[in-house]
């Protein structure tokens, strides 16, 4: 009977917030043990993450760049050719 009204509860708490009952136990599955200041502090290291992500991922297209041009960057060449 508990389990019954648990899981009225969290049907209507998600009505409310129009959040799928799917992702209310994949967030509770992923932040349940935690208290505010960790979730806090794990929403900031994940946007740490990616934005060093997003310099790696910059850095090593310069680094493609500048070997494509030192190769003899026919493909920069081409595409230099059709901008001029």
């Amino acid at each position: 009977m508990r389990r019954t009204r648990v899981a009225d509860t969290i049907q209507n708490i998600c009505g409310k917030h129009a959040v799928s009952e799917q992702s209310f136990y994949r967030w509770r599955q992923r932040f349940g043990g935690m208290n505010v200041p960790d979730a806090v502090h794990l929403r900031e290291l994940e946007r740490e993450n990616a934005r060093l992500k997003k310099l790696v991922a910059e850095r090593d297209l310069e680094i493609e760049v500048m070997k494509e041009i030192l190769r003899g960057g026919s493909w920069l060449n081409s595409a230099l050719a059709q901008l001029g």
